[in-house]
């Protein structure tokens, strides 16, 4: 387990399933490094920043991002971090297991009660 916490902020944006920002104090030392990949721009949030997680043997490069300095509407995810569920072994919302957001972009935690359509799966990235 790299993280657990009953803190998380549920963060929902047009055409995608939910995306939870997990405090760091939450997260396990030493399984983030700051990855040297770059960083991406969203219009709402800002610049993200991304992690490469490790744990269990396993390595996940840019598994995880952050917005350092969000924009003053997002500013509660500053000190938090989202973790894409494809490139973890598993992720749950309250003991249910997620299903990934399709594609390599967005990171969006599908449970059984979240229906779309989402953004992502090949022909969806322009709408």
């Amino acid at each position: 387990m790299i993280a657990d916490t009953t803190r998380a902020m549920r963060v929902l944006e047009t055409s995608h399933p939910p995306v939870y920002y997990i405090p760091l104090a939450d997260v396990v030392a030493g399984v983030l490094t700051p990855s040297r990949a770059g960083e991406s721009w969203c219009e709402w949030k800002g610049s993200a920043a991304y992690y490469d997680v490790a744990a269990g043997g396993r390595q996940a490069p840019r598994g995880a991002w952050t917005y350092r300095t969000p924009s003053a509407s997002y500013a509660a995810i500053r000190d938090a971090v989202a973790f894409y569920p494809s490139a973890m072994d598993r992720c749950t919302v309250d003991g249910v297991v997620v299903t990934p957001q399709p594609g390599d972009f967005y990171g969006g935690w599908i449970t059984p009660d979240i229906v779309g359509p989402f953004k992502g799966a090949p022909g969806t990235r322009g709408w």
